[in-house]
């Protein structure tokens, strides 16, 4: 498998370039679909097949919408699912500010892709990557090209698979059944991380598996999930999430031996605004270093809407008692961060 971390992009228009005259598709999550009181998220498929005449490669953007009335919060996981005679590379993601991670990964056949996005992400909000898809010269290429999204603070399934036929017809929205889970193979392993696991079930499909909350790097077909344990320490939960929902492993993970060494101390170099109103709700971008998963305060208070990646992040000033200058700290599994300034005015 070939993996990418990215880091940092830059804004792009929401079009899809059309490289090659291939033939126009698109599906997306229905338009009827209800904002769920709490997290959701969506997904959608838009451009162009690859072309013929004259030969080239087609062109597609995988989008998701935070489509619920909170904060899209935890690691949100999108796969995309090409039918043989389709390839394509890793996707390119453009998103900014950059107050998140980002992880893909494709398969040794380029047709299956798994991406993981962490970062607090507010009601209404879309993203997309683009994705560049080849056509065998040899063959014609049938069936569907399925893109899908789950996030284990989602409780709606609804939304979460859109297809595109290749034949031109619009496939039927497809709601994946619920998971479940029989267990682990191997229940423990060291803290360091790193060991082999297999979760057998059912509907995993399109699946990730969480330990300890920590997404694990590996695939999951409808009856099993292999994956390598992140590193961790103690007794830690496993999950299993797909767009049919979210499963409880019975049995834990226990991990043995050391942890890993924390992450080095965050350091925050500036804020892009360095204040506002004693009511609150001003947008405050903070940028520095080891910042990933991070949490924000202004004057020992949580910020609202924060989300970090690992050298910005994102949070909204809180409401303060009075005007005045306040200390601003980022904290992380490595630490917290040396304060900046933040200064309330009546």
């Amino acid at each position: 498998m070939i993996t990418r971390l990215v880091k940092a992009g830059v804004a792009a228009a929401l079009s899809v370039t059309t490289l090659a005259t291939g033939v126009a598709a698109s599906a997306a999550a229905p338009a009827d679909v209800p904002a769920v009181q709490g997290q959701h998220v969506t997904a959608s498929l838009n451009g162009f097949l690859p072309s013929t005449t004259p030969p080239g490669p087609g062109k597609f953007s995988v989008g998701w919408t935070s489509a619920g009335t909170q904060d899209l919060t935890g690691p949100t996981h999108i796969t995309v699912d090409l039918p043989a005679g389709l390839t394509t590379d890793l996707g390119m993601f453009f998103s900014t500010p950059y107050d998140y991670t980002f992880t893909e990964t494709i398969s040794p056949d380029h047709r299956h892709l798994d991406a993981v996005l962490i970062g607090t992400r507010r009601p209404g909000r879309y993203e997309f990557m683009k994705l560049t898809v080849y056509g065998d010269p040899t063959r014609q290429p049938t069936g569907q090209i399925v893109a899908t999204v789950s996030n284990p603070n989602d409780t709606d399934p609804t939304g979460h698979v859109t297809a595109v036929s290749l034949d031109g017809s619009t496939p039927a929205p497809v709601v994946q059944a619920p998971p479940g889970v029989d267990g682990l193979d191997t229940t423990t392993g060291p803290g360091a991380g790193g060991t082999a696991v297999t979760v057998s079930g059912s509907n995993l499909a399109h699946g990730m598996v969480l330990v300890g909350g920590v997404p694990a790097v590996g695939t999951c077909t409808d009856t099993a999930c292999t994956v390598t344990t992140p590193g961790g320490s103690g007794s830690a939960p496993v999950s299993v999430v797909t767009p049919g929902g979210t499963v409880a492993v019975p049995t834990t993970f226990d991990y043995t031996g050391a942890p890993p060494p924390p992450p080095p101390a965050p350091t925050v170099g500036n804020l892009t605004t360095t204040g506002g109103p004693t009511a609150g709700g001003t947008q405050v971008y903070l940028q520095g270093a080891n910042l990933a998963y991070g949490t924000v305060a202004f004057g020992g208070v949580p910020a609202a809407h924060v989300s970090c990646g690992p050298s910005f992040c994102s949070a909204t000033a809180p409401a303060a008692a009075g005007p005045g200058p306040v200390d601003v700290t980022v904290t992380t599994a490595g630490g917290t961060s040396a304060p900046v300034t933040y200064t309330y005015t009546a």
